[in-house]
């Protein structure tokens, strides 16, 4: 074996191993998830004569489709009028802000105590906003909705007497429901996606007293725990994950409600579930490296503190695997000469148990919130497939985390989208990923010739995962590259 070979294999065994560690840890939060099944936070029962003021803020930009839905939903929460403060933090620079106007008039007509804030900097982004909105807000407790969730009236009641009732307790996280699970095939993927996160990842570490994050939205803060942790800071793109860690490592709690839930719209397009997934994987990676220092020289329990670096260091995954995307043919080609047969009793196993773990992560988390989740099993290879195909874009945000290159809060576009009837066609915001589309449908060509060649080698042991890649990079990167040209052509037909 000459020195490119070892190179070669090295680089692909440090990938591949790196994938079985992230694979295993998804193992684990399913058995914690599992294993502390019942410990499901009791609701008290606090009187209306002892609820504190809470402030609801609406962080804005650009949000032309959505934003009436939202202040209308927020308007019918159900709690004492006089205890009830509403922002509209908008930095649009679109119509957007005089809907939030006639909005806001109409809120204060019936009554409600709603005022707009409008930036025109953007300075911080999200978390600027959300900073300035405290300096005015007259509420103890603080709950933030994005534009694209419709909260039930219900919400403050089920959530505020849990920050009553125990003052440790900093913030509370209601698990997210979407309301167009079933508009295409790319909505219903990504649900399976949030639900494994939602109802595994968030149950297992709230239940199992772990360290877990506020996100961004369909949760409420205790004034107080903000303030203590720092505040909004915005040297990242995720800050809800930032203001959690340094919130808990101050010795904060945070309850999280999997029986309860918000609904909201997940992106209908491709492109716009790319940039989502880029401004999360590259925001987690920021954060990682801002407090993994901190939490390392910590004297949080060595459980606690593992779990933590390996939750922050999660989004890794998606570097390895597009290395992986990249050398899992050109290193079954260096290791011919060994013979299949060792290539079959090395890499075979891997593959089936990282394949199969993520599966079992999946399944649990349909099983447990659907009654019909035996028919939702059969998106899950897609998700498998679609986790791949769109590894080139996260594995860039890593990239470019891990450097340090700084990029904007680009907002995940919303267009009102629920049935299937509904359409965002020709509507503003959509999102253009041309460069990393055309690698996405190269790679995509690139693992079908693969499957070609193996079949005319009679190397078949393979093809199940070089199936997944391919699916996966065809998808993400013909769609993309699809609703990219539908963008330039609408924008073009406005300019003519």
């Amino acid at each position: 074996m000459n020195l490119w070979q070892i190179i070669l294999l090295s680089i692909y065994c440090v990938a591949l191993g790196s994938l079985l560690v992230f694979s295993f840890h998804r193992f684990a939060m399913v058995h914690l998830y599992l294993k502390n099944r019942g410990n499901v936070p009791v609701e008290p029962v606090v009187a209306d004569i002892d609820l504190p003021p809470v402030t609801v803020q609406l962080p804005v930009y650009n949000e032309l489709y959505v934003l009436e839905r939202l202040i209308e939903a927020v308007c019918a929460l159900d709690y004492p009028p006089h205890l009830l403060e509403i922002q509209v933090l908008d930095d649009s620079t679109d119509e957007t802000t005089a809907v939030a106007q006639r909005c806001v008039a109409e809120a204060r007509g019936l009554g409600i105590d709603a005022a707009l804030l409008h930036r025109t900097d953007r300075c911080g982004f999200k978390a600027g906003a959300l900073e300035e909105g405290m300096k005015v807000a007259k509420g103890d407790l603080v709950a933030v909705f994005d534009a694209d969730f419709v909260p039930n009236s219900d919400f403050l009641r089920r959530t505020v007497p849990h920050l009553v009732d125990n003052p440790g307790v900093g913030m509370v996280q209601m698990r997210w429901a979407h309301l167009n699970r079933d508009y295409s095939l790319i909505t219903k993927v990504q649900s399976v996606f949030l639900d494994g996160h939602f109802v595994i990842e968030h149950g297992a570490r709230s239940r199992s007293g772990l360290f877990f994050n506020f996100n961004g939205t369909a949760g409420i803060w205790r004034r107080e725990c903000i303030e203590e942790a720092g505040g909004w800071e915005h040297d990242t793109l995720t800050e809800d994950l930032d203001l959690s860690y340094r919130a808990q490592m101050n010795g904060w709690r945070f309850v999280y409600l999997n029986d309860h839930s918000v609904p909201a719209e997940v992106p209908v397009t491709v492109t716009g579930w790319k940039a989502q997934q880029f401004r999360w994987v590259k925001g987690s990676v920021q954060t990682a490296r801002k407090l993994l220092p901190r939490l390392l020289a910590s004297d949080l329990r060595r459980g606690v503190k593992a779990e933590a670096i390996l939750h922050l260091c999660a989004n890794m995954s998606y570097l390895m695997l597009a290395l992986l995307a990249v050398l899992i043919f050109p290193a079954a080609l260096a290791r011919k000469d060994l013979g299949w047969l060792r290539v079959v009793l090395v890499d075979l196993p891997l593959f089936v148990s990282a394949t199969a773990v993520l599966s079992r992560f999946y399944i649990y988390s349909q099983r447990e919130i659907y009654a019909d989740w035996k028919s939702r099993l059969r998106y899950i290879p897609l998700c498998l497939a679609m986790g791949m195909g769109i590894s080139f874009n996260n594995g860039c945000a890593v990239f470019e985390a891990l450097i340090g290159h700084k990029s904007p809060f680009n907002r995940t576009p919303k267009f009102g989208v629920v049935s299937r009837a509904d359409q965002w066609l020709g509507k503003r915001y959509t999102s253009t990923n041309s460069i990393m589309s055309f690698a996405e449908v190269a790679a995509g060509l690139y693992f079908m010739a693969v499957i070609v060649y193996s079949v005319s080698m009679n190397v078949y042991f393979p093809l199940p995962f070089l199936l997944l890649f391919c699916v996966g990079f065809l998808y993400v990167g013909t769609i993309s590259f699809l609703e990219g040209m539908v963008d330039r052509r609408r924008k073009a037909i406005k300019h003519a």
